[in-house]
């Protein structure tokens, strides 16, 4: 095991990060000026979760194409955030743009309650890929989710969502649930407005220990395990040996359905990690990098478990069931789908982009092994992150507690002051297919100027 010992000077910390703060604010007047000027929107930005960016207020966008962005004060960035996933692809690929426009300049009809024939075609493509047979789509992974609940409990007759804790899955109510420091079922510090006493609605594990999953599923009440095959908002963490296949012989054996969410985790490759562990859920849920940035989801399911949902001729699927939504399977997502997955998240991008992200990972090992900085990275094919944490944390709630508030701003500002974004909620960097070695390099070389400066005593 590698020595990295370096304990982080606290007060070197604190000057780093002032001047950090002051380069940041006297580059971005503009964004500034505009995040002043924003006082029609709910803390000042199209959505809250905006305010995560570091340095008092976030940049604004001026353009995006691939993985370059560009912001109003003129200021141009390699981009390894994409969207946190939701621009995987890059932005704006030119396959997605061109299916895109021709649907709606040329065809027309973005959205008009009627099937394309685009629907069938990603329906196969996404059983080619993940398995299960038969699909429906939605408008972002939190809507699949949200609906495949549903649907799982009307299958099964039980009432309970099991989640890890500190899992993440949209903004569904189950999913906001951890364990407190008694083991108990709790909401997450934070959670807005819950409508139930999460416990009643939620089973809540650590990542990684099958006898406490066997433990809560023995209760009898859970309908679903809902799950990524690898935690990812919390920083990565990997799965144990024996951990996904011990789910799966656990799930059959309680009679709960095994609900495989790889919104992010396809990052592991062509098929996610269900094709590339050989996984087998009986549920399948997939978001955002799918349509390029067109909002998109999916959700699919085993043949038995649409037998089940069939069974029960007294649940209104087509109306009230509260399953589906206007925009749901809409022309324009579908169009954006079927060009996204057959001309630009292949097999061979897939291939480029996991490589870029053995390149970076071994870059960021390399300095924290050369400064001896107490810290660990994790990779998830074309998905890489660092925790201020070593070794690297096994379950959901090691994760949570290697956060660190300072070295995370401290991180983030060093590398946009120069010219490179991290994903604001964490220190994650996602390689896409125009991503290039030169960029991984120059990040590498950042990285191990932030370390040799963290390092002073």
């Amino acid at each position: 095991m590698p020595n990295r010992s370096t304990q982080i000077d606290r007060s070197n910390l604190a000057t780093l990060l002032e001047r950090e703060r002051k380069t940041y604010r006297d580059m971005n007047p503009k964004s500034l000026e505009l995040y002043k000027d924003a006082k029609n929107l709910f803390g000042g930005v199209p959505m809250p979760w905006m305010n995560k960016w570091v340095g008092g207020f976030p940049l604004y966008m001026q353009s995006a194409k691939g993985n370059i962005i560009t912001d109003v004060d003129g200021h141009e960035y390699i981009d390894f955030a994409l969207g946190d996933t939701a621009a995987m692809t890059g932005h704006s690929p030119d396959a997605s743009v061109k299916a895109i426009i021709d649907r709606m300049q040329d065809l027309g009809g973005i959205t008009t309650m009627m099937p394309t024939e685009d629907a069938q075609w990603v329906g196969a493509e996404l059983t080619r890929r993940f398995g299960v047979p038969l699909w429906s789509f939605t408008v972002s992974a939190t809507d699949s989710n949200r609906w495949a609940i549903r649907l799982a409990r009307l299958a099964t007759g039980k009432s309970k969502i099991l989640v890890f804790s500190y899992c993440y899955h949209g903004s569904v109510d189950e999913a906001f649930g951890v364990l407190d420091e008694n083991g108990n079922t709790v909401a997450r510090p934070g959670n807005v407005a819950p409508p139930v006493p999460i416990d009643q609605t939620t089973r809540v594990v650590e990542f990684n220990d099958l006898p406490a999953l066997e433990a809560a599923l023995k209760h009898g009440d859970v309908a679903a395990i809902l799950t990524e095959p690898a935690l990812t908002n919390i920083g990565i963490v990997l799965p144990e040996p024996g951990f996904l296949e011990g789910m799966r012989t656990l799930a059959t054996k309680y009679g709960a359905l095994l609900m495989i969410d790889e919104t992010h985790t396809i990052s592991a490759g062509y098929g996610g990690m269900t094709l590339r562990d050989h996984l087998d859920p009986d549920i399948f849920i997939i978001g955002k990098s799918i349509g390029a940035g067109i909002p998109s989801g999916a959700y699919g399911f085993k043949q038995e478990v649409v037998d089940l949902i069939n069974s029960h001729t007294e649940a209104d699927l087509l109306d009230v069931g509260g399953v589906g939504g206007t925009l749901a399977g809409n022309a324009l997502s579908l169009a954006a789908i079927r060009a996204t997955l057959g001309e630009v998240l292949t097999e061979q991008a897939f291939e480029h982009m996991i490589q870029l992200a053995t390149r970076y990972t071994d870059q960021v090992n390399a300095a924290l092994d050369e400064y001896e900085i107490p810290w660990s990275i994790s990779q998830l094919g074309a998905r890489a992150e660092y925790r201020f944490t070593y070794p690297a944390p096994k379950t959901g709630t090691e994760a949570m507690r290697a956060g660190d508030d300072e070295l995370d701003e401290f991180m983030h500002l060093f590398m946009c002051n120069r010219g490179v974004l991290m994903t604001p909620f964490h220190n994650m960097a996602l390689m896409c297919p125009t991503t290039t070695q030169d960029q991984v390099d120059r990040h590498g070389a950042l990285f191990a100027q932030a370390m040799a400066e963290l390092a002073q005593a």
